[in-house]
């Protein structure tokens, strides 16, 4: 294994970051090569957690000759947001200079040239930090870049065009769902990975995936191993590391769908929520999902389901202000709230 500090200045004299990069050198050049990195929101740690348990795995493939093709690991992959506090809450999601998501505003090029992601020496160090992982992940054939939600299960959003042959990670990892979505234009992570290599056409190859790890609280052992086993799975199937005796990723059995099939359930007004479901739960037209208490005392305003579906995940704060996103709820079609294309708050 290789460990590289990239160092990215920032922009007050006596500031800089460290970016560590792990590199794991494969013996077939032949073979997919890979580029996992976690925490692009600071303060997501679930995948850290999972690499936390899959560096040591990959560490003795290399050792053993077992690593087939290389990886790069980017534990941290933004140690700016990592950095920023508000007091005593971390703020890990917007960049304090611009407030843009670390998650937005990523160069979408239209081919894989690194010449084409270099920055001014003038950007600010956001900018210089999203063309950094860019490049990093430039060259890869598996890209995953690994979030978390406020309460679910783990699940994917990837382009349409790796779906379904993209569903062994969604099964290795025991996703509840995979979201697809066609051309966005938010220039997230996962379509700036996948942008430059959409003209060649070779999709059987290639996934670029945002990965959700079930919620923010979701850190621990237990947790950890099972999302590090199951990517460790994925990569023994797609033959970047040999590894006879792991378990074969088996079929997906949740739902993938369009973007544009999940229902953004929000609140009518500000308050305190009650839920009257969870993420796993199926929920029918007009059931009662939760109320909104404006007023202690006073009657509560009811939240209904507005369409059939899966509830995916629900938000973790309880003072909620109105219109706010309550659930997300999957369907087997088209939302009335539809967002076509791009992230929806990944």
């Amino acid at each position: 294994m290789d460990k590289t500090i990239v160092t990215i200045p920032g922009d007050m004299p006596g500031l800089s970051y460290s970016l560590t990069v792990l590199r794991f050198a494969g013996s077939d050049p032949q073979a997919p090569k890979a580029y996992l990195q976690a925490a692009l929101h600071g303060n997501e740690l679930p995948g850290v957690a999972a690499l936390h348990v899959l560096i040591p795995k990959l560490k003795a493939a290399e050792a053993e000759g077992r690593l087939k093709g290389s990886v790069t690991v980017v534990p941290f992959a933004n140690p700016i947001g990592l950095n920023q506090f508000q007091w005593d809450d971390h703020q890990g999601r917007f960049f304090y200079g611009s407030r843009t998501n670390f998650n937005r505003a990523f160069a979408l090029i239209d081919r894989p040239d690194p010449a084409l992601l270099s920055v001014p020496d003038d950007v600010s160090c956001d900018r210089r930090l999203k063309a950094t992982l860019q490049t990093l992940a430039l060259d890869a054939d598996l890209v995953l870049d690994l979030h978390c939600d406020n309460e679910g299960p783990n699940y994917l959003y990837m382009p349409a065009e790796l779906w379904p042959h993209s569903a062994d990670l969604a099964a290795a990892l025991d996703c509840g769902a995979v979201l697809t979505f066609e051309g966005g234009t938010d220039a997230s992570f996962d379509e700036a990975a996948f942008r430059p290599h959409l003209s060649s056409g070779n999709f059987e190859r290639r996934v670029v995936a945002t990965v959700e790890l079930k919620g923010v609280h979701d850190v621990g052992p237990e947790t950890a191993r099972k999302d590090g086993d199951g990517l460790y799975r994925f990569l023994v199937g797609r033959g970047v590391i040999a590894d006879a005796a792991a378990a074969p990723v088996g079929p997906f059995t949740g739902k993938g769908v369009p973007q544009s099939y999940v229902e953004m359930v929000r609140a009518p007004v500000g308050g305190m929520a009650f839920f009257h479901v969870k993420p796993g739960d199926v929920v029918k037209p007009g059931q009662l999902v939760a109320e909104m208490i404006p007023v202690p005392g006073d009657p509560p305003v009811p939240v209904h389901a507005v369409a059939p579906g899966l509830v995916l995940t629900r938000v973790l704060a309880r003072a909620v202000r109105g219109s706010d996103d309550l659930l997300k709820i999957v369907g087997d079609t088209r939302s009335v709230t539809a967002k076509d294309g791009g992230a929806l708050e990944s």
